[in-house]
């Protein structure tokens, strides 16, 4: 895109968005899509996070690409789209929010199809945070929005984790400078290592030998060295700032709610249930899976539910 501009005011030119799309898309009497479905990933993922959903893609499935036309971005401040290490202002990037994310998506929907009005939303984890600030600042803009391992704000036990992850990010004095260095590397490793234990459920964990833990915990380390040091801190720091608590009565759209009763991020007890109390026309599935918070790995489970849901938006 030629520019974007965050809610501080400040401005990006020749913005750079990593997307894909798959499916079939069908027009309205004025040449609009109107039968778009965004699939937004969890914190850092890509634009290929939409590969969850890709088994329950097929003839008379859920997410039926005859019916449907998918588009997945790789969100703002994930590396492949407009970041602190795409643009390399590392940590001079603008500082951002949930609402610059959602606006960045909106903005490239305009430019790149025309988009002005989507089917729906489904949201993996962060992606529910940037589903739901979509549906109360734009509530106009969607049918209906799929909220899965999410929550309506972070707080406790997952605030206390985004404020650890972002300690060990900061204490490096290296930080600062803006390059890369070897001690930030280590703490990379570091901080990404913090989150190994909110993935799977304490019962997988607990199956496993200490010498499996211990193999698991090393290569989860090493793969996420891969990923940017700034990126992370600029996420994590958008993410624990997330609270919209307050705005749920502003969404429109209709929510379909998925929790995991074994999510070591977001409880249903905590999250997905009582987020279902306070948003009128929702409805809450909660899985059963030892996958914990990575269970839309696991989706075709709960095919029916979801095919059930959407059958609401058969005659789009």
């Amino acid at each position: 895109m030629d520019s974007f501009e965050f809610q501080n005011g400040e401005v990006l030119s020749d913005v750079k968005v990593e997307y894909m799309t798959y499916g079939t898309p069908k027009y309205d009497e004025d040449g609009f899509i109107k039968n778009a479905i965004i699939y937004c990933a969890g914190s850092l993922g890509s634009f290929a996070g939409i590969n969850k959903i890709l088994p329950l893609s097929f003839k008379d499935c859920p997410f039926d690409s005859d019916k449907y036309f998918f588009v997945s971005l790789t969100a703002l401040g994930s590396s492949g789209s407009c970041s602190p290490s795409l643009t390399g202002l590392k940590n001079k990037f603008p500082k951002y929010t949930m609402l610059d994310v959602v606006n960045f998506q909106k903005q490239f929907l305009a430019e790149k199809f025309n988009i002005n009005h989507i089917l729906g939303l489904i949201g993996n984890s962060m992606g529910g945070f940037v589903g739901l600030t979509q549906a109360i600042e734009y509530p106009d803009f969607q049918d209906f929005i799929i909220c899965g391992v999410s929550s309506y704000k972070v707080a406790g036990h997952d605030y206390i984790l985004s404020r650890f992850v972002d300690e060990i990010i900061t204490s490096d004095p290296d930080y600062a400078k803006g390059e890369l260095t070897y001690s930030l590397i280590r703490t990379l490793r570091i901080a990404c290592l913090a989150e190994f234990n909110f993935g799977l459920s304490k019962e997988a964990l607990r199956e496993k030998s200490n010498e499996e833990l211990s193999l698991e915990f090393e290569e989860f380390g090493n793969e996420m060295i891969e990923s940017d040091i700034y990126d992370l801190k600029y996420c994590n720091e958008a993410s624990m700032n997330f609270n919209v608590e307050d705005d749920l009565d502003k969404i429109k759209s209709k929510v379909l709610i998925i929790a995991c009763k074994q999510d070591p991020h977001f409880p249903p007890e905590l999250d997905g249930i009582p987020m279902s109390e306070m948003i009128d026309d929702s409805q809450l599935i909660v899985m059963d899976s030892e996958l914990g918070h990575l269970c839309f790995n696991e989706l075709e489970n709960i095919s029916y539910e979801l095919k059930d849901f959407l059958s609401d938006f058969d005659d789009c």
